[in-house]
């Protein structure tokens, strides 16, 4: 894995896919959307702490969701936003063994990395 990427994924899902306790934060929940409305579209620092903006979680949103292959993609989103599950769970959703779970997720993390290099440059 790669140690920002593992960090910023880590970010994105605590700000966009994490419910909110009860009393804080306002209605909008891990919803981005919601989030932009009640800021008026402006793009802030995470509400919970976050050292991601709101942008770059954005960014690997549409990464996670469009650009990485659906394996990965099921990857990511079991690794990071799902804490309920103990480990054998998750790979076993993910329809593969514990070596190929994190081969898939350090071939996420490249490709996540790419694309946020690309839109950098």
């Amino acid at each position: 894995m790669i140690k920002r990427i593992d960090e910023m994924l880590k970010l994105w899902a605590q700000d966009l896919h994490s419910p909110v306790p009860d009393g804080a934060g306002g209605p909008s929940g891990g919803n981005m959307i919601a989030m932009l409305m009640e800021c008026k579209g402006e793009l802030i620092r995470g509400t919970r702490g976050s050292r991601v903006l709101l942008d770059e979680s954005a960014d690997i949103e549409l990464i996670v969701n469009k650009h990485l292959p659906p394996q990965l993609s099921v990857v990511v989103r079991e690794h990071y936003c799902n804490h309920e599950s103990f480990l054998s769970q998750k790979y076993t959703h993910c329809g593969c063994s514990r070596d190929t779970y994190y081969q898939r997720l350090h071939e996420a993390h490249l490709h996540i990395a790419g694309m946020l290099m690309g839109k950098a440059a």
